[in-house]
């Protein structure tokens, strides 16, 4: 038994080394820097005061900045907090790292030989022609036997279950990483449907109060037709409007219902009671001043990246079990106890056994089964080295899209409020002439329908910019912060 002690200590130091190919990451399909031209350079300073603006942090890294830094409403922090305790997505995610966790444990547990205790009995008859021979031979025979020892251990000597082993242990890193994307995406989802949500409110404050102007002109063209001072087309004119405006407050009344129950089913939980007494969209403030870096920097802190990148290493790894089995593979069975014909003399002096039954296996013919397997080991990789660049491709787009809406952004927002403010007068103008009796009320439609139509378009350009910001917070790789992994997995365990 010393002797098998120091064979299987010696046999497993020769098993460390692997068939694995060397792993060299894929060089980035995408240029050096990100794209520079009128619209980059447009957002390359944002504004550090005046609504929407926040102070910079001195150049720090988007995946550096926390969410509770980078959104600032103590209403969508709450939000964002329920979603990450009762987001069934992320719970799922969650659950996925912990199976994952216990197949890397499984297959690790093939590099250690299971040892287990064993009993058994075994009996035998004997022949009739062999009692008729006139031999003194028992009719039944048994033979009990108790031991401790392992099976069919196979010596890992080419690393084949080194390999498979590593390939599990990158597999789990991958599940991982698809976690915290899982939760960096639900962040900037939550954050999008509560802008979302704002925006329709804001047109529905519009809407309202556009009906109630609209109302108010339709009772004075009544009066002044009664007074034989306006046309029946001026009144349906007027009441044109307010039919307009009606159908408009049904339309946003109903999206600002479906907003809240989108809302509802992405956080998971009932909304807090007081989400529509938060400030309108317009007085968010998100962290404009985003430093983008270099796109070699998102290879390090994205982490759908990441995980596109352990899903390749699994399959380097996988390679490497792939060509073990071409090489000899060698299993041990082991047995100490006892063993005896009778249970009493089980244990008596005497009846130690023990058994060493160690196995060779070469393969010489499988069919091509094996050739075939490594092909595919290696086709799977190449497929893997494909979704691992674009994976980075499509993370060069996002982050060079959202710097090139960024400035412009912040440019047409400015131009649209400068719309307003002029539509706005002229529309004050129009009302005043009417009342006055120089034009007709056609005049004070049309200004109304285009400041109306003006209001609507600022709401859509500032939650088109605020979006903008999220996008490009999470395209670098924004949105995990440290602790988030123990809030999420708390209701996963436990639910």
């Amino acid at each position: 038994m010393r002797k098998l002690a120091v064979s299987l200590i010696a046999a497993l130091l020769a098993a460390s080394c692997t068939l694995e190919p060397k792993y060299d990451r894929p060089p980035a399909p995408v240029p050096q820097s990100f794209p520079d031209g009128e619209a980059y350079r447009a957002g390359a300073i944002a504004p550090t005061t005046g609504v929407g603006a926040v102070a910079p942090t001195a150049g720090k890294a988007a995946a550096d900045i926390g969410w509770r830094e980078f959104f600032t409403d103590p209403r969508l922090q709450q939000l964002i907090e329920l979603t990450l305790a009762n987001n069934r997505d992320l719970r799922v995610a969650a659950l996925n790292v912990e199976a994952q966790r216990a197949q890397y444990r499984i297959q690790r547990a093939d590099l250690l030989p299971t040892i287990s205790a064993t009993a058994s009995e075994s009996a035998q008859t004997v022949a009739p022609y062999l009692k008729s021979s006139g031999l003194s031979i028992p009719s039944v025979t048994r033979q009990y036997t108790v031991g401790v020892g392992f099976t069919n251990y196979e010596l890992d000597v080419f690393g084949r279950i080194r390999s498979l082993t590593h390939q599990q242990l990158e597999q789990y890193f991958g599940y991982e990483e698809t976690r915290r994307s899982t939760q960096i995406s639900l962040v900037a989802e939550v954050a999008d449907d509560y802008l979302t949500l704002l925006a329709d409110q804001e047109l529905l404050r519009i809407t309202q109060e556009t009906l109630e102007s609209d109302t108010d002109s339709y009772t004075l063209t009544q009066r002044m037709l009664e007074l034989g001072q306006d046309t029946d087309l001026d009144l349906r004119q007027a009441e044109s409007a307010v039919d307009t405006a009606r159908a408009n407050l049904a339309q946003y009344t109903r999206q600002v219902a479906q907003d809240r129950n989108a809302l509802q089913l992405l956080v998971g939980a009932p909304l807090p009671q007081d989400l529509s007494d938060g400030p309108p969209l317009e007085a968010q403030s998100f962290l404009e001043e985003l430093p983008a870096g270099l796109p070699s920097g998102l290879l390090e802190r994205r982490p759908d990246i990441l995980s596109a990148e352990r899903n390749l290493r699994a399959a380097n790894a996988n390679i490497g079990a792939a060509r073990a089995a071409f090489f000899p593979s060698v299993s041990l069975t082991g047995l100490f106890g006892t063993s005896s014909g009778q249970l009493s003399g089980l244990f008596g002096n005497g009846s130690k056994s023990w058994s060493f039954n160690p196995q060779l296996s070469l393969p010489i013919f499988a069919g091509g089964a094996n050739i075939a397997n490594l092909d595919l080991a290696k086709v799977q990789k190449n497929v893997q080295v494909a979704q691992y660049e674009k994976s980075i491709q499509t993370a060069f787009r996002e982050v060079a899209d959202a710097l090139a809406a960024r400035g412009t952004l912040q440019q047409q927002r400015e131009a649209q409020r400068a719309l307003v403010d002029a539509t706005s007068a002229s529309y004050k103008l129009s009302e005043m002439r009417f009342q006055s009796g120089v034009d007709a009320y056609l005049t004070v439609l049309d200004s109304q329908r285009t400041l109306y139509s003006a209001q609507q378009g600022l709401v859509s350009v500032e939650l088109t910019r605020l979006e903008n910001l999220v996008s490009l917070y999470k395209a670098l790789g924004g949105g995990w912060e440290e602790g988030d992994s123990r809030v999420a997995r708390g209701p996963a365990n436990g639910g």
